[in-house]
């Protein structure tokens, strides 16, 4: 690894600070250290088989040489995916701007009001939509958000039969994803052509598409009423951009609706990212998944955000959870909420009318011309009848450019969107045959089903029309945050490090950004060898056999994990086991995917060093030895040790006939050294967004590919559209087969650049600068638990328990004085409550290691003077922070402490000082009085 390589700029350490790092923790070499810590019967000592580490000039024309065997052709294949305009201004200064794509969740609200102002944006735009009163801050995709919806009907509905009917006329992908969901479940789907066929005499809910998958607007108010008098709760799966121009659910009493925002500004990149959303009806708030942005107050009284309702986040929850979903895809929620930001209610109706029109001559031209449309009634879909000729047509299309739907061999698909043209109509015209039309054509939305009601009136959605305010708007928020362009986010478990910006170039190149993902083969070979070229080098890192990258977060990386254990016992004749073993340590994540899985949830003990207790592991298997489906592990443990006794774990599980899952949220301490694959695991998934980094992008995106040993290959996730037909039993987790492609080149990226010599050193020195951080700070702050030799894995638990028991400083105050000091804080009271997770990464240089050091050791001199009582317990810098610049500059300081110290902690830059825009948030008003929309300035003026 050379000076000059990427490797080189991507580990924050250089070879001196490496020297002097060893020198404080007590190690001559990182081999030397990894030896020590890394328990030896699973320290595997090869090299990874991966091409030699390419400059990042050399990675630029590999993916521009993949880039140009992706074709990109017009697309109007529809089916939930369109061509859409990302505004510049929201492309340059969010999707490609660090100061949002670098954030973390918004865990830490006074540094996050930026973000959390974006998503409430969001939420506003979504709820204001589709007529409901509470939408959260996004979804993984729409598949998955109509997953949810129906698992929010079943528990929300007092119906006791477990029949879900779906509308056929909905999209395939959704289908197969609400089908996937229901089976482990015991929910029966009913897939009906609500046209022809009656509703059940009992249901719990009911999945309707506004407009159809087919294009088809129809009235469902009758449905609607149906439903409820049976006791069952109806989904709307509606489009955002009709809903400018059409009836919204919530008018018809529609209890949810779900769906994507992916056409207000967001590439369709092959399949993902895009923001997902899910809205509910007043009453159902309280049950709705994901996270939610709420408004409450700070310190002060004054206007703050923060993530309203979190103990009911499904993460917390653990095995009581109805939902594995603990992330979002905030990035694209902001593009989106800023796409209507930016064209207001004005703007987006004349978008939707632009694409009606369109539509509508595009159905008028195909009638004059003798083809048959489906139906009278349609927003941008048409669905033209060719018996036997579809094929015909739609290869006469793509060889004037443009992707066209075969719905069948005897119906095609059309869908226009805001890239449509003219020309685009012409080639359309010309491929079925007929004459271009230049006739007037009448509006195919129906007059009763136009909207009425009015939306977007909030003045966010009014105030910024040229691009200059938009820009400044944009850079205010920015500014409100804290990112890792601004300094360390040293969080637990969390990996947050380097996102290289040679890796994020490619993502919006149109070859990457600008496919369907359901485009002809011959169209995506580019990014289909960068997929399978990804998976090659994913499976060797880990030493599994097969990789599939369809689960569009960690948490959906987990649950096709544990479908396919379930699958695999299933397929040997073992169907019967169905218990899951969990160590009391666990990601909540693990416990909540289980359940979702279709397993019984036992939770095994650990003992007083944090590692699964032995005796009690033993006791468990013995006690369900023969209903044993699997355990789940996180490795090294969430307590941050190698455990020594995981290969004897592996051992005694297989034994009793089950399976090994290890949680790969870790995998940044393993890399190079040891590979889950090899010494016992049968199953992992892979944090991207941690470990291989793609961005958190403040709490989304994210990638969790599953990887698999060969005996559980064969039931890895399927095709989307295929699976609700082919009957193979592959479980599909999200919407495109791909998951989130469209930041695939990232991982590859750093996967590419930095080879193996480059990921082995990066895990060492991940793991040397956690093992410095504990080294400099175990004086002042107990390191809860080590390992072998004493040693922690890539990050270590601070306990701040007996300081909070001597004077009262709680670790929220720690936490919050952190920010004073210029830090995000670590990770608060996981997996341990009352202490902090420190995972200080490879990417951090020791100048910042040390500043953080410097920060904590200050602070705990801090906590000593409020011993001692010099600073009264209820009046000092810990308890009051973090300190805003209009606190410290005001004309009245009563305090016990000066002003100086509010605001320039020891060691702090005065010039690149970062200020909190709101003091200590209050978070029990804000549950106590729920507002999840953007609130009109007089809601405050008490």
């Amino acid at each position: 690894m050379t000076a000059e390589s990427f490797a080189a700029r991507h580990i924050g350490p250089d070879p001196d600070d490496v020297r002097r790092m060893l020198e404080t923790v007590g190690y001559a070499s990182l081999d030397e250290l990894m030896d020590a810590a890394i328990p030896e019967v699973i320290r595997w000592h090869g090299t990874l088989d991966l091409p030699e580490a390419a400059t990042e000039q050399q990675a630029i024309a590999e993916l521009r040489a993949l880039a140009t065997r992706n074709t990109v052709a017009v697309s109007m294949i529809g089916l939930g995916y369109y061509g859409t305009h990302t505004p510049a201004v929201i492309r340059r200064n969010v999707l490609e701007n660090p100061a949002w794509y670098t954030a973390y969740t918004p865990y830490q609200p006074e540094i996050s009001q930026g973000r959390l102002e974006a998503l409430l944006n969001f939420q506003t735009m979504v709820t204001d939509l589709t007529g409901l009163a509470t939408a959260n801050a996004s979804m993984l995709d729409e598949a998955t958000a109509a997953a949810e919806a129906m698992t929010l009907a079943r528990r929300a509905s007092k119906v006791k039969a477990p029949v879900y009917v779906v509308d056929a006329d909905t999209l395939p992908q959704t289908i197969s994803v609400i089908a996937t969901r229901a089976e482990p479940l015991g929910i029966e789907v009913r897939v009906l052509d609500l046209d022809t066929e009656p509703l059940p005499d009992e249901f719990f809910g009911l999945h309707l598409q506004y407009p159809g998958a087919s294009g088809a607007v129809r009235d469902h108010a009758g449905l609607v009423d149906s439903a409820h008098a049976a006791g069952a709760l109806v989904t709307v799966a509606a489009d955002l951009l009709a809903l400018t121009l059409l009836r919204a659910p919530g008018e018809i009493g529609a209890d949810i609706a779900a769906g994507t925002t992916q056409r207000f500004g967001v590439p369709m990149g092959f399949g993902g990212p895009h923001a997902g959303y899910l809205a509910v009806r007043a009453g159902l708030e309280r049950m709705l998944p994901g996270r939610l942005v709420g408004v409450s107050k700070d310190a002060d009284g004054a206007r703050a955000y923060r993530l309203a309702l979190q103990t009911r986040e499904q993460h917390i929850r653990r095995e009581k959870a109805t939902s594995n979903i603990c992330t979002a895809q905030v990035l694209l929620a902001v593009m989106a909420g800023m796409y209507a930001v930016y064209h207001g209610p004005e703007g987006l109706r004349a978008i939707a009318a632009r694409t009606h029109e369109r539509a509508a001559r595009l159905a008028a031209g195909l009638r004059a011309g003798g083809v048959t449309v489906a139906h009278a009634n349609f927003f941008d879909t048409v669905t033209a009848v060719v018996p036997g000729r579809a094929a015909e047509v739609v290869a006469a299309a793509a060889a004037r450019g443009i992707n066209l739907l075969a719905v069948d061999a005897d119906r095609v698909g059309i869908a226009c969107d805001e890239t449509t043209t003219d020309p685009h109509l012409g080639a359309v015209w010309a491929a079925f045959g007929v004459p271009e039309f230049t006739g007037e054509a009448p509006t195919a939305l129906p007059a009763a089903l136009a909207r009425a009601t009015d939306y977007l009136t909030h003045p966010v959605f009014h105030a910024h029309r040229s691009e200059t305010a938009m820009l400044r708007y944009l850079r205010r928020l920015a500014d409100y945050d804290y990112a890792l362009d601004r300094g360390m986010i040293p969080l637990g478990s969390c990996t947050m490090k380097l996102n290289a910006t040679t890796e994020m170039e490619a993502v919006t190149w149109p070859e990457f950004a600008n496919l369907h993902p359901f485009a002809p083969a011959e169209q995506t070979a580019g990014y289909r060898e960068l997929v399978e070229s990804l998976q090659g080098w994913l499976a060797e890192v880990t030493g599994y056999d097969a990789v599939s990258v369809q689960p569009n977060a960690g948490s959906q990386g987990e649950l096709a994990g544990l479908l396919a254990i379930r699958a695999y016992h299933r397929d040997r004749g073992e169907g019967h086991r169905d218990v899951c073993l969990i160590p009391s340590s666990a990601h909540g994540t693990n416990a909540a995917s289980a359940v979702m899985a279709g397993m019984k949830v036992v939770v095994v003990a650990c003992d007083a060093e944090g590692n699964v207790d032995p005796v009690d592991l033993d006791r468990t298997i013995e006690a369900h030895r023969d209903a044993l489906a699997a355990i789940m592990v996180t490795y090294p443990s969430t307590h941050g040790v190698y455990e020594t006794g995981i290969a004897s774990l592996c051992a005694k599980v297989h034994d009793a006939g089950g399976q090994v899952y290890v949680d790969g949220a870790n995998l940044n301490a393993l890399v190079g050294f040891a590979k889950p694959g090899r010494f016992g695991a049968d199953v992992s998934h892979l944090n991207l967004h941690k470990t291989f980094c793609i961005p958190h992008g403040g709490g989304g995106p994210g990638v969790g590919p599953v990887a698999v040993r060969a005996h559980l290959a064969p039931f890895l996730p399927g095709d989307p559209l295929g699976a609700a037909t082919s009957g193979d039993g592959r479980p599909v987790i999200s919407a495109a087969a791909h998951g989130s492609a469209g930041i695939l080149p990232i991982p590859w990226a750093y996967l590419r650049m930095m080879g193996a010599e480059g990921l082995a050193r990066a895990t060492g020195v991940a793991v040397l600068a956690a093992n410095y951080v504990a080294s400099r700070l175990r004086e002042h702050y107990p390191v809860l638990y080590s390992g072998n030799k004493g040693l922690v894995a890539h990050e270590c638990i601070l306990d701040l328990r007996p300081l909070t028991k001597a004077t009262g400083v709680s670790v929220d105050d720690v936490a919050k004085r952190l920010i004073d000091y210029g830090f995000h804080a670590p990770t608060m009271s996981f997996p341990v409550a009352g202490t902090l997770m420190v995972e200080p990464t490879e990417s951090e240089d020791l100048t910042e290691l040390d500043r953080f050091c410097d920060a904590m050791i200050a602070i705990r001199a801090e906590i000593d003077r409020v011993g001692s009582g010099e600073w009264p317990a209820g009046d000092n810098p810990l308890v009051n922070a973090p300190h805003t610049a209009a606190m410290v500059s005001g004309d009245d300081w009563e305090h016990a402490y000066p002003r100086s110290v509010a605001a320039y902690p020891t060691g702090v830059d005065r010039l690149a000082k970062y200020w909190p825009p709101v003091r200590r948030i209050d978070g029990a008003f804000g549950d106590r009085n729920l507002v999840c929309a953007c609130p009109p300035p007089e809601a405050f003026a008490d």
